[in-house]
């Protein structure tokens, strides 16, 4: 049996101490400071795994009541009953209770609280945009207690084996709004951690992660000089400068006259729109100053180098649209380049023309993901990059 000498001895960091009087009943010593938590830890019969049950901490809960309330909960395991979930019944049947959300109530919850945190807009809209796709018309009028693992299931199984990457997202969006239900105590459980083992197991093709369609480095040239040169308008600009910095669309689109140095031609784009959320030195070549001054010439606006019409920055559309109505080419049949696949077409050139592997990946801005690797990466090579990027230009204006 526990005893209070050595219940009040526990101190972070040493072992739960087992009472001998209730399987399963244990006082957990906090992690830092604070106080030792009773816990009771039993196998669930309603959900078939393992939980553990938080019974208050001591010494508010003394030894003998921690004992008391672990026996009622033993006595409703023996008859079958989870007792976290018979809490969560009683709250619910209680008067005040919070009315239970449907699962489309949740996950607009969900999306509305979580979206201050995530800096891509275009990620905020495709959250909410595929549940609304997918999972709303099986089940966005459900209650969410009501869910179960298979009726997760039957919202992705019309896409598991075809649109994989679509049916990981939709499944981890799922999972994200029913681990929040959970939270909220409004489910004992989440089902989606099942979801799997009622879903046919996948091919490796249809693993296969889609690629963002790259006009071939060789064409590129030729496309510059027929249709980006063909006339001078913002999204050609904002074109052009996105290839020769082999940048990502979003950090043209809001690039801003005060992140550009003239002096030393080099654009510092803000960790706050980089997506590793770490600045990033781009070294500009004679082409995209240039192209810069005839932007400046210009004066549309005080801040963006490269505003839409209206004053705003360009829509994530613009270069979409006009890669699509140009037909640029790409290596994927039928569809046209994108401006992301202007990247792969850089990487493309700078492995088939011998530029070392850390420039390439430097200007890419690419995180090196080895954590050994990365702890001696000190420097971005901003100085050696400036010779790859010249030479890219050249090749992207045909010179």
């Amino acid at each position: 049996m526990l005893t209070e000498t050595q219940a009040r001895r526990i101190k972070p960091g040493d072992k739960p101490l087992a009472d001998g009087t209730v399987k399963g009943l244990r006082l957990i010593p906090s992690a830092t400071k604070g106080r030792a938590k009773w816990q009771l830890r039993f196998v669930s019969p309603e959900v078939q795994r393992r939980r553990d049950m938080g019974l208050g901490a001591f010494p508010d809960v003394s030894i003998a009541t921690a004992r008391e309330r672990a026996l009622l909960a033993r006595k409703l395991i023996a008859a079958g009953l989870d007792p976290i979930e018979e809490n969560i019944r009683k709250r619910q049947q209680s008067p005040g209770t919070v009315r239970m959300p449907t699962f489309e109530e949740a996950a607009r919850t969900v999306h509305e609280e979580y979206k201050p945190g995530w800096s891509n807009g275009k990620h905020v809209d495709q959250w909410i945009n595929t549940l609304t796709i997918y999972a709303f018309p099986v089940m966005g009028a459900r209650k969410v207690n009501t869910l179960k693992s298979s009726d997760f299931a039957d919202v992705l199984r019309p896409i598991w084996s075809t649109k994989w990457e679509t049916a990981r997202r939709v499944k981890q969006r799922c999972h994200t709004v029913m681990k929040w239900c959970w939270g909220k105590e409004y489910v004992p459980a989440n089902p989606v951690d099942m979801v799997d083992m009622l879903l046919p197991k996948q091919s490796a093709a249809s693993r296969q992660t889609a690629h963002h369609p790259a006009m071939p480095w060789r064409l590129v040239p030729q496309f510059i000089m027929d249709v980006v040169h063909a006339s001078d308008d913002v999204t050609r600009h904002l074109l052009e400068f996105t290839i020769l910095t082999a940048a990502r669309s979003g950090e043209t689109r809001g690039a801003t006259w005060g992140e550009v140095d003239f002096t030393t031609s080099t654009w510092v784009v803000p960790a706050e729109r980089m997506k590793a959320k770490s600045a990033h030195r781009v070294p500009l070549s004679a082409r995209a100053v240039k192209l810069l001054g005839v932007r400046r010439a210009l004066g549309k606006h005080p801040e963006l180098i490269f505003s839409s019409p209206r004053g705003g920055p360009l829509s994530d559309m613009a270069l979409t649209k006009f890669l699509r109505t140009h037909k640029a080419a790409s290596d994927v049949p039928e569809r046209a380049a994108t401006a992301h696949g202007f990247r792969s077409s850089f990487r493309d050139w700078a492995s088939e023309t011998g530029v070392p592997r850390d420039l390439a990946e430097r200007a890419l801005a690419h995180s090196v993901r080895n954590a050994v690797e990365a702890a001696y990466h000190r420097t971005d090579l901003l100085e050696q990059r400036r010779s790859v990027m010249e030479a890219w230009s050249n090749h992207v204006v045909g010179a």
